[in-house]
């Protein structure tokens, strides 16, 4: 199993990390994404998710 490996650093009041390139191969970037990270507490494990993002331009 692959494994990458990212620091949690602390920005202001809250706690970052950035989403590696290698994780994003088969995105198109030049679309807006969004990064969902989802608990499971029955694993007691994080998930992350990465999905075009749905939002529309506001007029």
């Amino acid at each position: 199993m692959h494994e990458i490996r990212r620091k949690l650093y602390k920005r202001g009041s809250s706690y970052e990390t950035t989403i590696p390139m290698p994780m994003l191969f088969s995105f198109d970037l030049s679309k807006k994404h969004d990064v969902v990270f989802c608990f499971d507490p029955k694993k007691n494990i994080w998930l992350v998710r990465v999905e075009e993002s749905k939002k529309t331009k506001k007029r």
